[in-house]
């Protein structure tokens, strides 16, 4: 990383904390930033913010890079560790300070909780620090010289702070909105708004977008910028995603992880097309179903909507089933027996069943979970099925004389299709009269993909078999 920001060519960067899973929200943030990159020909880079050693987790660092690699979002420079950083963070703070822009602050934990006290006595909305600059520096020598512990704050300028927002607009705090924030703690850790702003700057990032959640840091962070006299990044902050409660997403009311939606079988491709419209739309038309390279082309800041969108699974899932029908057969059979923990689940059975079930298919368990019949005898048979197409023991006799019709057709749909009904116009019964009946024997169900299709895929064997199973059952 250099000290001297490069103008010519847009860079943007996700910036998480290991602390917890890849959540979707960040997820979204991040595909944001990638798009953006992208749409201008810029750079998409990656930093690990670890700096915060109580809440910090190797591991779980790594579990956020594998999400955004399954994603596609994988850094285009090296990935940054912050807790790499931490003498560069604190030799610019000790920086600000001899600027006069920061202080060392003595104040200790029992002075501070004794200012909240006064300040919630007073009524006041919420507590803000602000020293008496001369008061404060006023022995701070001699106590350096003496050990005693202390923080670094920043020295809140009266004046206010505005920026134009790439979503929201002009956004403007007061001198009284903002307070002197801490820079280094008194265990000499550096702080979040210290750390994101010397990264960024180091990293030549030109644009941060990021969550709603932090308008308030960007106004400590602007200054922050300017006391070192370094440009400012343009801020973007993206809408929050909420649940169906429309309350920020959380896992009480679904799922909130990557690796939570990999793991239940949603392509990379249709959670990243669908994070995609949570808060950004393309502006025309009412097109949901876009391919990566087409929300590159479309792409841009403007489409960042302020309201906050409502993370809808179903939706998902819907979205899911159009990008499987995108694939090829041959791509879409290798991810559904990805998730096949079944033997009978054999790439031969699929390959043969796969075009009956493709246009109702979401996700491997609608597969697997919703059609068992396509490899397996049916254990059962649907009761008010049996009642209304069994109950006649002459559609009993026809569909046992079927049975034994069958060994000499040729198992080809058409072929299948017009043998039955010249039975069934030879018998003087309607069509329906057998094809209800056939399709209970071959499913235990009373709907299923296309019969005669069906029955190709299973055989002849198969279907004989289960005509016979049926007959030899339950009557009504």
């Amino acid at each position: 990383m250099t000290n001297s920001r490069a103008t010519s060519s847009v860079r943007v960067r996700f910036a998480p904390s290991p602390t917890g899973y890849l959540h979707v929200g960040g997820a979204r943030t991040a595909i944001f930033n990638w798009l953006y990159a992208r749409s201008v020909g810029g750079k998409f880079l990656v930093r690990i913010e670890d700096t915060d050693p109580q809440r910090s987790r190797g591991e779980l660092a790594q579990v956020i890079l594998d999400g955004l690699k399954w994603l596609g979002l994988e850094s285009d420079e090296p990935i940054v560790y912050q807790s790499d950083r931490t003498q560069r963070l604190l030799d610019v703070a000790h920086e600000l300070v001899k600027r006069g822009a920061a202080y060392y602050d003595f104040t200790t934990l029992e002075e501070l909780d004794a200012m909240r006290a006064a300040s919630q006595a007073k009524g006041e909305p919420s507590f803000r620090f602000k020293a008496n600059l001369k008061k404060v520096r006023e022995g701070a020598q001699e106590k350096l010289a003496r050990g005693d512990a202390y923080a670094i704050r920043f020295s809140a300028s009266s004046e206010g702070i505005a920026w134009d927002d790439l979503v929201h607009g002009n956004v403007r705090y007061s001198g009284d909105e903002l307070e002197d924030f801490v820079l280094v703690r008194s265990d000499g850790s550096p702080t979040y708004h210290l750390s994101v702003v010397c990264d960024d700057h180091d990293m030549n990032i030109t644009h941060v977008l990021r969550g709603d959640d932090h308008v308030s840091n960007t106004p400590k962070q602007i200054a922050l910028y300017r006391a070192m006299n370094w440009d400012v990044p343009q801020f973007g902050h993206v809408p929050l995603i909420l649940g169906p409660d429309k309350k920020r997403l959380s896992k009480r009311t679904g799922a909130t992880s990557v690796g939570e939606f990999q793991a239940k079988g949603f392509l990379p491709q249709a959670l990243f097309n669908f994070l995609t419209l949570l808060g950004w739309s393309p502006g025309k038309g009412d097109r949901e179903v876009f391919t990566r390279d087409q929300l590159v082309e479309a792409f841009t800041t403007a489409g960042i909507q302020a309201k906050s969108a409502v993370f809808d699974e179903q939706k998902l899932e819907w979205m899911n089933g159009e990008h499987l029908r995108m694939m090829s057969d041959e791509d879409a059979l290798k991810y559904l027996l990805a998730y096949s923990t079944d033997s009978a689940h054999q790439e031969a059975v699929l390959r043969t069943v796969w075009p009956l079930v493709k246009s109702r298919v979401r996700l491997p368990r609608d597969f697997f979970n919703d059609h068992p019949y396509l490899f397996a005898d049916p254990e059962s048979f649907d009761e008010k099925g049996i009642e209304k197409h069994l109950s006649d023991p002459a559609i009993r006799a026809r569909l046992r004389d079927y049975s034994a019709s069958l060994n000499n057709v040729s198992f080809m749909p058409e072929t299948l299709e017009a043998h039955l009904r010249g039975l069934c116009e030879q018998w003087q019964i309607k069509a329906g009269q057998l094809i209800h009946p056939v399709r209970l024997a071959l499913t235990g169900k009373t709907v299923s993909p296309g019969l005669f299709e069906l029955m190709e895929a299973l055989g002849r064997d198969a279907v004989r078999r289960r005509l016979n199973r049926l007959l030899d059952g339950p009557t009504a």
